[in-house]
C-alpha cells in the first residue's frame, strides 16, 4: 500500500524519530531535556533537537518486548539525554566526546567503537532486546561516511536469529542524510563504519561498483543523487530477500518511511519537509497494489503496532496517534481524521487535504533578541529552530518568515504563494485556526495568542524585521545583506501610527474585519 498523504510530525530528525518510537508529538516529550530547554508547562514549547526518550520507557521497543516480542534497533538513534541518564556519562564506560578534528587511526577508531558499545547499553536500558551497529548521532569526522552494508548486515542477523518468534526491528539508515555528494563519496570508502575503520565489507548487498554500473546502464548519472537513492533501495531489497528466504515475508509487516524531507527541512511546509513517501508491505494483511490518500502521520505507527501485536498499552503511556489498521482493507476508513497537526520550534501547522495553515509565534525572549539583531543576524534569530543551515532551508519560499501563512495545496503544491492576508480567505483561516486551537489545547502549552500565558507573545511585533529579512540573500549559512540595508545595525524603532494602521489592515485580512 502506497500512502500518498503521509506526514511526519516534525521536519528534523530528533523530534521526528521521537514520534516514530513513541507515537507522541515531540512537544509532549516529558524527558528532563525538554523542560530544561524550554521551561515548564507554563512556557511555550519549542520542539526541535531538545527531546529524548524518557526514563519511564514508554516507547515501542520496551512495550512490545514486555508483550513477548524480541525488539531490535539498528542504525541511527540521535535521542540520548545526559539529564535523563546521567549514569551513562560517568565512569570508565562513559560516553566519549570525540573532537571533530580528530585524526583517523586506531586510537580514534577505538573511541568510535567504544561509543557504539555505549549506545547498545543505552538502548538496552530503554527496553530494546537486541541492538547492534548503532550510530548514536549523525556521522561525523573523521569517519563521516555512510555504510548501509554495515547496518544491513546487523538487520539480517537479527531477522535470522528471531525468525521463529514475533519480532520488531527498528532500522534507521543514515541515508539519505547529508548532501547528495556525500552519498556518492561514501561509496569510495567501504571500510568506514560507525565503529570507525573496519577490516572488510560484508557481502550482503550488490557490490558498489556493480550498482553504479547499473545506474549508468539505466540512463542515470551515477554521480548524482540517484546513487544514494539506489543504495538505500538495495539495502531494503536485501532485507526483503532474507524474509522471503526464511519463509516469513507473507506475515511480516515492512514499512518504508523517511524521518523528513530534505528541501524544506526544519520548516512546516508539506513539500520537501513534512510530507514524506511511505510504503507498507504485508501480504497476509494488506492486498498489494493499493493506494491510500488519507492523512496519516508517523505518530500513527506505534498504535498500529500495538494493535497488531495485541498489546495492552500501559495506563500511563500517552499516544497522540491512531491505528492505521482500518485503512489496510482498501485505503479508506469511516470518520478518518480531517486534518493533521505539525510542530517545529516556533511554528505550528494545521494541514487538511487541500490547505495548509502555518503559524509562527516567537516567545517574548525571542522577540527581544530579534529586535536587537542586525540584518546579518536576523535569519538565525528568526529561524524556527534558531540556527542557520538547515534552519533556513525553507527561506527560498517568500512566506517562510511570515507569522501567518496559508497555502492552497491543490493549486500551489510547492507552497510558493502565501494567501493568509487575503480578505477572501478570512473564513478559511478562521476554520483552520479553530482546528489548531483544539490541538494546542490538548497539548496544553501556551502558544502566541492561541493560548496566551507564560512567555508566549502576540504576533505583529516584528513586522519591520520580517520586511528586512525577506530582502536578504540567504544561502545555507551565508547571508548577503543588500547595500541599502548595510547601514542599519538593528531595527528597534517604536511603531508609528502608520505602522499600526498597516498592521491592523494586515490582521483584518487574516481574521476578517
Amino acid at each position: 500500500m502506497k500512502f500518498t498523504r503521509a506526514y511526519v510530525s516534525s521536519s528534523v530528525c530528533t523530534p521526528s524519530r521521537y514520534s516514530f518510537l513513541t507515537g507522541r508529538f515531540a512537544g509532549n516529550s516529558h524527558s528532563k531535556l525538554y523542560p530544561e530547554a524550554v521551561g515548564g508547562k507554563e512556557n511555550q514549547g519549542l520542539p526541535n533537537f531538545n527531546v529524548a526518550l524518557e526514563r519511564d520507557n514508554m516507547n515501542v521497543g520496551n512495550v512490545l518486548r514486555e508483550a513477548g516480542y524480541t525488539t531490535g534497533f539498528v542504525g541511527k538513534f540521535h535521542l540520548t539525554s545526559k539529564l535523563d541518564f546521567p549514569e551513562f556519562y560517568k565512569g570508565k564506560d562513559k560516553w566519549l566526546d570525540i573532537p571533530k578534528d580528530a585524526k583517523p587511526g586506531s586510537e580514534t577508531s577505538a573511541q568510535f567503537k567504544h561509543n557504539e558499545r555505549w549506545m547498545r547499553r543505552y538502548l538496552a536500558t530503554l527496553g530494546f532486546s537486541w541492538t547492534k551497529n548503532v550510530y548514536p548521532e549523525n556521522v561525523h569526522q573523521p569517519y563521516s561516511m555512510h555504510n548501509p552494508e554495515w547496518t544491513t548486515v546487523a538487520s539480517l542477523e537479527f531477522i535470522e536469529e528471531n525468525k521463529d518468534g514475533p519480532f520488531y526491528l527498528h532500522l534507521c539508515s543514515t541515508l539519505l542524510h547529508g548532501p547528495d555528494k556525500s552519498w556518492r563519496k561514501s561509496m569510495d570508502h567501504p571500510l568506514i563504519t560507525g565503529e570507525g575503520e573496519a577490516r572488510s565489507l560484508p557481502e550482503v548487498m550488490t557490490p558498489r561498483a556493480e550498482l553504479l554500473k547499473t545506474i549508468a546502464d539505466k540512463g542515470f548519472d551515477p554521480d548524482s543523487h540517484v546513487a544514494g537513492e539506489a543504495w538505500i533501495d538495495d539495502s531494503l531489497g536485501a532485507i526483503l530477500r532474507k524474509l522471503k528466504e526464511l519463509g516469513i515475508d507473507d506475515n511480516t509487516l515492512v514499512i518504508f518511511a523517511p524521518d523528513h524531507g530534505r528541501d524544506g527541512k526544519a520548516s512546516l511546509f508539506s513539500h520537501g519537509a513534512c510530507q514524506v513517501p511511505m510504503i507498507m508491505r504485508w501480504p497476509k494483511g494488506i492486498t498489494a497494489g493499493q493506494v491510500c490518500d488519507e492523512l496519516v502521520q508517523n505518530i500513527d505507527l506505534v498504535p498500529t503496532f500495538f494493535e497488531l501485536g495485541q498489546v495492552e498499552k500501559p495506563e500511563s503511556y500517552r499516544i497522540d496517534g491512531q491505528s492505521l489498521t482500518p485503512l489496510f482493507k482498501n485505503g479508506k476508513a469511516n470518520n478518518w481524521r480531517n486534518h493533521l497537526y505539525l510542530e517545529m520550534g516556533t511554528a505550528r501547522a494545521t494541514v487538511t487535504k487541500d490547505w495548509s495553515y502555518i503559524a509562527v509565534r516567537y516567545t517574548k525572549e525571542q522577540i527581544a533578541a530579534i529586535k536587537k539583531a542586525s540584518p546579518q543576524n536576523l535569519p538565525r534569530a528568526m529561524s524556527y529552530i534558531g540556527r542557520m543551515g538547515i534552519g533556513v532551508r525553507g527561506a527560498d519560499r517568500s512566506g517562510f518568515f511570515d507569522e501567518d501563512q496559508l497555502y492552497d495545496l491543490t493549486r500551489d503544491p510547492k507552497e510558493m504563494k502565501n494567501l493568509a492576508y487575503k480578505k477572501a480567505q478570512a473564513t478559511r483561516i478562521k476554520e483552520l485556526r479553530d482546528l489548531m486551537q483544539q490541538d494546542l489545547e490538548v497539548i496544553g502549552r501556551p502558544f502566541g495568542e492561541f493560548i496566551p500565558s507564560g512567555n508566549a507573545a502576540e504576533p505583529g511585533q516584528i513586522d519591520k524585521q520580517i520586511e528586512i529579512v525577506k530582502q536578504l540573500d540567504i544561502r545555507g549559512k551565508k547571508v548577503t545583506v543588500p547595500s541599502a540595508l548595510k547601514g542599519k545595525v538593528r531595527v528597534t524603532d517604536e511603531p508609528t501610527p502608520d505602522d499600526k494602521a498597516k498592521r491592523k489592515a494586515k490582521r483584518d485580512g487574516l481574521l476578517g474585519s
